[in-house]
């Protein structure tokens, strides 16, 4: 088994590639296969958050770039800045993670949360897609990483999306 514990600068050619879907890419502990088979161990610093593109050192001496796995998206597109940047502040307000780029807002499928943004009067499609969202102003995993309750609405019971992101699903 190949053993990760550390980055490599992303100037570095990579040898193998690990392809991850955003929820595998938030844990720093993780016991996994490079995109050939062969089995893979991480062993990162807590907190540590794979982007598209990362490179990895394996222990061995090679190196690894970390690929988004295609998964189930949804994906907003339109030309009005003002209706995007809509969907963004109303997903980002229920604490969900969102790949912006331009003309595009992207998050995982939710059957309730696009019907939110139909709601505002968009179109959502769906679609299998790598998926690598916003870090957040705070480093956290495309929302913000400190902790806090909301108000009447009840939305403070229980875990929050974000929460649940930053113990690794639990």
């Amino acid at each position: 088994m190949i053993v990760i514990e550390q980055r490599a600068p992303v100037d570095q050619l990579a040898t193998e590639r690990l392809v991850l879907p955003f929820d595998l890419r938030c844990k720093s502990r993780l016991r996994t296969q490079l995109e050939h088979g062969e089995e893979a161990g991480l062993f990162l610093a807590r907190g540590t958050v794979l982007r598209a593109g990362d490179r990895l050192l394996a222990n061995d001496g090679r190196i690894v770039e970390v690929v988004a796995a295609p998964e189930a998206v949804m994906e907003v597109r339109s030309g009005d800045a003002l209706l995007l940047a809509r969907a963004a502040y109303h997903l980002g307000n229920r604490h969900v993670a969102v790949e912006l780029q331009p003309g595009l807002v992207r998050f995982a499928r939710d059957h309730v949360l696009g019907e939110m943004v139909r709601g505002l009067g968009l179109t959502v499609t769906e679609n299998e897609a790598p998926f690598d969202p916003e870090s957040g102003a705070y480093g956290g995993h495309g929302g913000h990483a400190h902790p806090h309750g909301h108000s009447a609405d009840g939305e403070g019971r229980g875990p929050r999306i974000h929460d649940m992101m930053l113990r690794g699903g639990r």
